[in-house]
C-alpha cells in the first residue's frame, strides 16, 4: 500500500519520499575482528527522517525487519557512508540486496570528486556551522549501559546533520570544507532529488 501511495503521490505533486538514514552498532570492528566483518555488528538503533511525514522513526534491533521496510518505501535514500556501512550492518535483517533501493551515498560522491574521504563532522562543521553530537564509541559505550535512549537521540543528531547537510548542497550547488592545510574551499555537488531519483 506505501509503495502506490508513495508512487501516486510523487506524480501528484512532484514530491518525492526522501528518507534520511543512519544507524548505530551493538559491537565495534574490534568487537568483530575487522572491517571485513560489518555484518556481524548488530544492529543497536536505525534513525530515518521521512521527508513526507516531516518527523522521525526510530528502530531497535528487534524492529530491523520493519527498518528495512520503510526503507523500501523511499524514492530515495541519502546518508553518508551507508552503502558500505549502515547497509552492510542491516543486511542480514534484509531478506533481499538492500543495494537494490535507489540510494544516494554523500560520502561516495566526496570521494569520487576529492580522490578521499572527509568525515561527516567535518563538512557539518564548515558547511553548516555544526557537529554531530558525539562519536560512534560513545555510543557502543551507551550500548553496553543500556542507555537506549542515549543513543536514539545521538543517531537522530546525526541524521538531521546528514539531512542539513544534503539539503544545503541541494540549495546551493556546493558544500564546504578544507583542505589537509587548512585552507577553506567550496566543492561543487549536483545533488538534486528528482535527477537521483
Amino acid at each position: 500500500v506505501n509503495e502506490v501511495t508513495t508512487e501516486t503521490f510523487s506524480k501528484t505533486s512532484n514530491l518525492y519520499r526522501v528518507l534520511y538514514f543512519d544507524l548505530e552498532t551493538k559491537k565495534s570492528a574490534e568487537d568483530v575482528d575487522g572491517w571485513g566483518n560489518i555484518h556481524l555488528m548488530g544492529l543497536a538503533v536505525g534513525v530515518v527522517w521521512d521527508s513526507l511525514e516531516q518527523k522521525y522513526f526510530s528502530y531497535l534491533q528487534n524492529e530491523a525487519s520493519n527498518l528495512v521496510e520503510k526503507l523500501r518505501t523511499a524514492n530515495l535514500v541519502v546518508g553518508f557512508n551507508v552503502k558500505k556501512f549502515d547497509y552492510g550492518v542491516l543486511q542480514p535483517y534484509a531478506d533481499f540486496d538492500l543495494h537494490e533501493i535507489t540510494t544516494f551515498d554523500m560520502l561516495d560522491d566526496i570521494k569520487a570528486k576529492l580522490n578521499h574521504r572527509l568525515s561527516l563532522n567535518h563538512l557539518a562543521e564548515n558547511t553548516l556551522n555544526s557537529k554531530k553530537s558525539a562519536d560512534g564509541l560513545i555510543s557502543l559505550q551507551w550500548y553496553k549501559e543500556g542507555k537506549i535512549d542515549k543513543i536514539v537521540e545521538y543517531c537522530q543528531q546525526d541524521v538531521k546533520v546528514t539531512r542539513d547537510l544534503f539539503e544545503y548542497g541541494e540549495k546551493h550547488g556546493y558544500i564546504k570544507y578544507k583542505t589537509r592545510s587548512g585552507v577553506a574551499k567550496k566543492l561543487k555537488v549536483d545533488w538534486k532529488v528528482d535527477k537521483l531519483v
